[in-house]
């Protein structure tokens, strides 16, 4: 699983201009799947992005995780993460995994986050063509691919 994690002050997103999810100060996490992806990749990524210490404490320190600041998260599926672009000037997708092995991935993340966090996260629609806003804070935005933990 690769994702990009964003500190954000608020995000949301829209399908077909209604907002389907929305959050106040927390993490805005887009995440791509691939084929190589477990469950137990899902289980480490969830605990890593939930206890992430990139909020401010008190003396403006990032010391804070967002279960620590009782943050919200909105993870979004986001296949282009994938994006292989060495050749030409088209992406290719190849290793993006199809939504039968995707899906299952995308939802143990959710359960996982839900649980690591102690309480329901927002969430995109897989597949769906959707409009994401956020305004970032900090700028704060971290890259983390699961096949690279080691």
């Amino acid at each position: 699983m690769r994702c990009v994690i964003q500190r954000v002050i608020r995000a949301k997103v829209s399908i077909e201009e209604t907002v389907k999810s929305a959050i106040s100060s927390g993490l805005l996490v887009l995440v791509g799947i691939e084929d190589v992806d477990t469950m137990d990749d899902a289980i480490w990524l969830s605990n890593k992005i939930v206890n992430l210490r990139i909020f401010d404490d008190e003396n403006h320190v990032p010391n804070l995780s967002v279960k620590d600041i009782s943050g919200e998260i909105l993870l979004v599926s986001q296949f282009t993460l994938h994006a292989l672009t060495k050749k030409g000037n088209r992406p290719s997708y190849i290793k993006a995994s199809k939504p039968e092995y995707a899906i299952p991935l995308y939802q143990k993340l959710i359960a996982c986050l839900e649980a690591d966090l102690g309480r329901p996260i927002q969430t995109g629609v897989f597949g769906a063509d959707m409009k994401v806003e956020l305004l970032n804070d900090g700028p704060v935005t971290i890259w983390i691919d699961t096949q690279m933990k080691a």
